[in-house]
């Protein structure tokens, strides 16, 4: 028997689920979404216009992730937006022949360099090309007007649940931070606060580091979730600005790598509390102040009581917008170029085919190669495995269950079954893209068309087949200007500028805090994107050989400079040991 760590990394990265708690909220509301519209469309006669507000309640259902209703209304709705321009521009494009390929591949260029700009425009790119191929290929009476206003709707709908219902209830919650309205907000501030707190019991011990990962990782759920200046997260944000300081003087005594008082992780944790109830910090107790890096996190527990007590701030937590001059240059630097130009062909090319078989859903064909060829869900090979897997066992479970299942209202009560199981299945590629087929094959038999569940696995292993090659083609520089290389160069340039700032003696902690954060923050995304370059095929992997090692110097100079801040402020000036350490990190990263 073969042992999982045995296997290739490409393929076990394939066999590899995520592991979370289950997103109660999220099921309710995919319940709630697709089926019932679907059922209220059925009932009124209307079972193709119950196709699209279904299609559309789906695709947002597959955004619905966690985080903040603010949040939600871009994730969810600008997707939503470029959705139903895909549906009407699509239809427009029905029984176009082979022109249809041209525009598919053009619309494929534009959409696929658009999504380098960042999740939300990776999401509304996807969205407008896989609506204009079903626009264009699937035989529905409506309009392309009304298509487009019926799947905006159904994602609308999921808007309204996503925004109306409530999340568990964590406690009473007095004063301005009363209401449900910013639950995401307060928990991804308190979540800062407990991954500090854990920081502190890991210092010293062979988990520290991988704490000292979450603790960025939390820090950057709460910045994004405090983007903006709405009223109701000014106190949040005052809260989240105040656990910068704790952060750093944690990060200071892991780098030291000597085990803290567990007294030091009362604190952050009791401010936590205090957070996610909306309550002053109370009695705190303070660590012996023995050394500099216990004696900044006492100040910083102190500092930060007076913000809890005090109640408001302006505070320093939102990250700037990025700027419409800053998403074009990415959207035509070297990763929107190559992504933008592998989607286009991929696009094209299935466009190219499906015309020349003329298969009965010959839209599949396209739509599936552009989830097939989006890179943010996971490595090429994997996402090709997963979802030749996952199209199989949800065709053989469709057919299983539509032998048995009354129609019309058996298959509507299946699209509800399958919209709360998204959330759930999104764990693992192979699992969602299951869900996905069985609740499509429904949407397919409501609206009236022929037997799809044997043509759904043909047409998906066919492109599974296209977007192996598109993606394998060499690319001009590759071996100079990939993903990965960009991300280093970012992660490499924001640690140099925090280097300057701390060894100038520069006095303006807010502004090393702010510098900080972008540091670690660049820093967590090149490693991701190390790691995911990593378990791709070898042919795709060699191109980020020695890019794991750049991360780690990269890791290891950032919490140097990190101590080094903290001892700055204890004594006024830079020690000499610090000052070596970062010199030789600065010329290892350099080699």
């Amino acid at each position: 028997m073969i042992r999982p760590h045995r296997l290739p990394p490409w393929l076990g990265h394939a066999l590899r689920a995520q592991r979370a708690p289950v997103p109660w909220p999220a099921v309710v509301r995919g319940a709630l979404a697709a089926g019932p519209l679907l059922l209220l469309a059925v009932a009124a006669g209307r079972p193709s216009g119950g196709v699209l507000l279904a299609l559309g309640a789906m695709l947002a259902g597959v955004n619905d992730r966690p985080g903040t209703r603010r949040a939600a209304l871009s994730r969810l709705g600008g997707p939503a937006l470029a959705g139903a321009l895909g549906m009407v521009l699509g239809t427009s494009l029905a029984g176009g022949g082979f022109v249809l390929v041209a525009v598919f591949a053009g619309l494929g260029l534009i959409g696929g360099a658009l999504s380098a700009v960042g999740p939300v425009a990776s999401a509304a790119g996807t969205q407008l090309l896989v609506t204009v191929a079903v626009g264009a290929g699937m035989p529905l009476p409506e309009a392309g007007w009304q298509r487009g206003l019926l799947f905006a709707s159904g994602a609308a709908w999921l808007i309204v649940l996503r925004i109306a219902l409530p999340s568990p209830a964590r406690g009473k919650r007095p004063g301005r931070l009363r209401g449900h309205l910013y639950d995401g907000e307060r928990a991804a501030v308190a979540a800062v606060y407990d991954a500090v707190a854990a920081l502190l019991d890991a210092t010293g011990g062979p988990d520290a580091r991988a704490r000292r990962a979450a603790l960025t990782a939390a820090l950057d759920q709460a910045q994004d979730a405090l983007r903006g200046r709405a009223a109701g997260t000014r106190e949040l944000r005052a809260r989240y600005g105040a656990a910068l300081p704790l952060a750093e003087a944690a990060t200071a005594l892991a780098w030291a790598g000597k085990p803290v008082p567990a007294r030091a992780a009362e604190g952050p944790r009791r401010l936590a509390a205090a957070v996610r109830c909306g309550a002053p910090a109370g009695p705190l107790p303070a660590p012996a102040r023995l050394g500099a890096g216990l004696r900044a996190l006492d100040e910083a527990l102190l500092r930060a009581a007076e913000v809890f007590d005090r109640g408001s701030g302006a505070g320093r937590a939102a990250r700037p917008r990025r700027s419409p001059a800053a998403a074009l240059r990415r959207t035509t630097g070297p990763a929107g170029r190559e992504y933008g130009v592998r989607v286009g062909l991929s696009f094209g090319a299935s466009a190219a085919v499906a015309q020349a078989l003329q298969p009965v859903h010959w839209y599949w064909l396209p739509a599936t190669a552009v989830f097939l060829v989006k890179p943010d869900l996971g490595p090429l090979a994997s996402r090709v495995l997963c979802r030749a897997a996952g199209t199989v066992a949800g065709a053989l479970l469709f057919a299983g269950l539509a032998a048995v299942l009354p129609r019309p209202f058996g298959l509507v009560a299946l699209v509800a079954v399958c919209g709360a199981l998204i959330p759930v299945a999104t764990r693992h590629f192979a699992a969602q893209t299951a869900v996905v087929t069985v609740l499509v094959l429904c949407l397919v038999g409501v609206g009236g068309e022929p037997g799809a569940a044997w043509s759904r696995i043909t047409e998906t292993l066919l492109a599974c087949g296209l977007v192996l090659v598109a993606g394998h083609l060499p690319w001009p520089g590759a071996h100079r200007g990939g993903a990965v290389r960009v991300r280093l160069a970012l992660a490499r340039e924001a640690a140099q500028v925090y280097v300057r700032h701390v060894l100038s003696g520069d006095t303006d902690r807010a502004g090393r805090w702010a510098l900080r954060r972008e540091a670690y923050r660049t820093l967590a995304e090149a490693r991701a994107a190390v790691e995911l370059a990593a378990v791709e095929l070898p042919v795709l992997a060699r191109y980020s050989d020695g890019a794991r090692g750049v991360t780690v110097v990269l890791e290891r100079l950032v919490d140097a400079v990190t101590a080094c801040a903290v001892e700055v402020d204890d004594t006024g000036r830079v020690p000499v040991r610090d000052a070596e350490r970062i010199g030789g990190l600065l010329a290892e990263l350099a080699a």
